[in-house]
């Protein structure tokens, strides 16, 4: 979850690697600091409990300047947020001094034989561990960072990304991967390593993804990469080229990300919907090896996913099943990979995830690949670890995505699984040609309608205010509007800290009914003709018990008896009606988030990307 930088090269490394640090903020704020070595190979380490802003008040106290160095943002894993537990870490005599992302599992054996070797601590971390083992493997065996860094990852189990400087070699930054992850560029004014894209998209938008197991160095005009044995393997090491545009990470004139990126969802759309329609208007999924003689033969679709990635699998469920007539298992992957299930080797394990680094659908899907089942990515990152591992990929076309709630991302998703599912469903003659043509014009107005609900905020706005004060908010809906309710309600507790919690409607007067008192919120989400007299008879419940009811509805429905306030959507064709019923739901997170002081890029305790257990 944390965000690694460094660099070497002709520049002045502070400003570079404070600006790596500020692009990767949404991995983790608790603590930031950095590392520099000048050509006498004289250190500077600088840290800050905080925000990055706090680390900068510090350096611009200070007068040093190095061509190389390491930076680290902290989300907390091992020991609190501190200045003490923040990186860089060092050994005992400043030699190696490096950063890490990830989870060292077995930290108490090494350090008990490090303190056998007289090797003292001060820090509560993994961390310090990991890098005192190496610099004891540096000088017992009097060997180069290669063999060292080497020797101390064969003994250390977990996940972990390292940048690592070494006082002999001031003007080298090494680095190593397994399970977290980690890229390397060159650029015109040197080389420089990251965590992700956004660090380094201003330098260069080619990058070389670090696999598991290896090891390398950047300098000043070269990337070199190891395996485990010590052998150079850079010749087969390939470019991945980012297509995406710098400027797409900076905030601009917005006042948060977030924001930012609820207001880009019509282009992101509509970029990612062009990906897979061509100009005769058909969809084109054999070109990521998706044939018709293929899908023709699985009998049932397997989902892996978290958090926001989950709740549109849980959309694509119903949508899939609905056109395409397969059945769908959809799986909680941070839960799958524990389970002793026999999985249909003729069925398709679809595995979504924005950043394609959560460590849990990665594992999961493993565990499918195990079982002899193909898998399909669905990512927002070219080159990431679970789309280099997959079977076939198809990308969403997002670009950057920086406030730590997903909203962009989860929306092109949900296109890429629509469209999925009516690729499949005329693979599976499900759809007659005209039913197909039409339903899929009926994705590409998705944008406008999008554009149509964020060019008129005012009623979430006014909204917005009402539930500052909440300490619970319930959501309640049937079929695919239970999908939205759980996004909304995710959206809603991870950026203004509400208890917020979705359930099915039809699961009310199993027990959540009896929670419900005088001032107690309840979003109502009705939007699918079959199901908005069932979900409007829960909203009267609720209401009679005194609840506070909004209702977010298609326009036309009637529902100001079952409500207190009322959202409306346009009405839209109901299996993708989840793309519309979302915005608001996003935007009143965001503005609650406002109104309570609180900043919605950066929520207590959450980091962009899940990368480890």
């Amino acid at each position: 979850m944390c965000g690694i930088v460094g660099y070497v090269g002709k520049e002045d490394a502070t400003p570079i690697l404070l600006h790596g640090l500020q692009k990767l903020e949404y991995r983790g704020y608790d603590s930031a600091g950095i590392a520099v070595r000048n050509h006498d190979s004289d250190s500077l380490v600088v840290k800050a409990e905080g925000k990055i802003s706090n680390l900068i008040q510090k350096l611009n106290q200070m007068d040093f300047h190095s061509t190389s160095g390491i930076g680290h943002s902290r989300w907390s894993t091992h020991g609190k947020p501190s200045e003490t537990n923040a990186h860089p870490h060092h050994s005992d005599d400043f030699n190696v001094i490096g950063v890490h992302n990830g989870i060292i599992e077995n930290y108490q054996e090494l350090k008990e034989k490090l303190i056998r070797k007289k090797y003292n601590f001060y820090s509560e971390t993994d961390t310090e561990i990991i890098i005192k083992l190496i610099d004891y493997y540096y000088k017992k065996y009097k060997i180069g960072p290669i063999d060292a860094i080497n020797k101390a990852l064969v003994r250390a189990r977990g996940s972990y990304a390292l940048a690592i400087m070494f006082k002999d070699y001031p003007d080298q930054v090494w680095f190593a991967k397994n399970g977290s992850p980690l890229i390397v560029a060159k650029g015109e004014n040197g080389c420089y390593l990251a965590s992700d894209v956004p660090a380094i998209l201003k330098y260069t938008n080619k990058v070389y993804y670090v696999s598991d197991l290896e090891c390398g160095v950047i300098k000043e005009n070269d990337v070199r990469f190891y395996d485990l044995n010590g052998d150079d393997i850079t010749e087969s090491k390939k470019i991945t080229v980012i297509d995406w545009n710098s400027d797409a990470a900076d905030l601009g004139n917005w006042p948060h990300y977030m924001l930012k990126e609820i207001n880009e969802q019509p282009k992101a759309i509509r970029d990612t919907i062009n990906a897979y329609v061509k100009e005769d208007g058909k969809l084109d999924f054999k070109s990521i090896g998706l044939t018709q003689e293929y899908l023709n033969k699985l009998d049932e679709i397997y989902i892996f996913a978290c958090g926001s990635a989950y709740h549109a699998g849980l959309v694509a469920q119903y949508a899939i099943e609905d056109l395409a007539g397969v059945n769908v298992r959809l799986e909680l992957a941070s839960e799958f990979k524990y389970r002793n299930y026999k999985m249909n080797r003729n069925s398709l394990a679809i595995v979504i995830s924005q950043s394609g680094e959560t460590k849990d659908t990665y594992e999961a899907m493993l565990k499918a690949k195990e079982n002899g089942v193909k898998t399909l990515a669905i990512c927002n990152v070219k080159g990431s670890t679970i789309s280099r591992s997959a079977d076939f990929n198809a990308y969403t076309y997002a670009g950057p995505e920086i406030a730590v709630a997903t909203t962009k991302a989860y929306s092109c998703q949900l296109i890429v699984l629509y469209l999925f599912a009516l690729f499949l469903a005329r693979t599976n003659y499900k759809l007659d040609k005209d039913e197909y043509y039409n339903l899929i014009n009926v994705v590409k107005q998705i944008p406008n309608k999008v554009e149509e609900i964020l060019n008129n905020q005012t009623s979430v706005q006014r909204l917005a205010s009402r539930f500052v004060n909440k300490r619970d908010v319930f959501f309640i809906g049937r079929g695919i509007d239970y999908a939205v309710c759980m996004e909304g309600a995710l959206k809603l507790k991870e950026i203004t800290y509400i208890n917020s919690n979705a359930y099915a409607a039809g699961e009310l007067k199993h027990g959540t009914i009896s929670l419900i008192e005088s001032g107690v919120a309840i979003i109502g989400v009705a939007t699918q003709p079959e199901l908005i007299e069932k979900t409007v008879s829960n909203m009267v419940e609720v209401k009679s018990r005194d609840g506070s009811v909004v209702a977010l509805t298609i326009e036309g429905n009637d529902v100001e008896k079952a409500s207190k306030y009322q959202l409306y959507i346009p009405s839209f064709n109901p299996h993708f009606m989840a793309s519309l019923a979302i915005i608001p739901l996003q935007l009143l997170s965001y503005y609650v988030s406002v109104s309570k002081g609180i900043d919605p890029d950066k929520p207590k305790n959450l980091a962009k990307s899940v990368t480890v257990e």
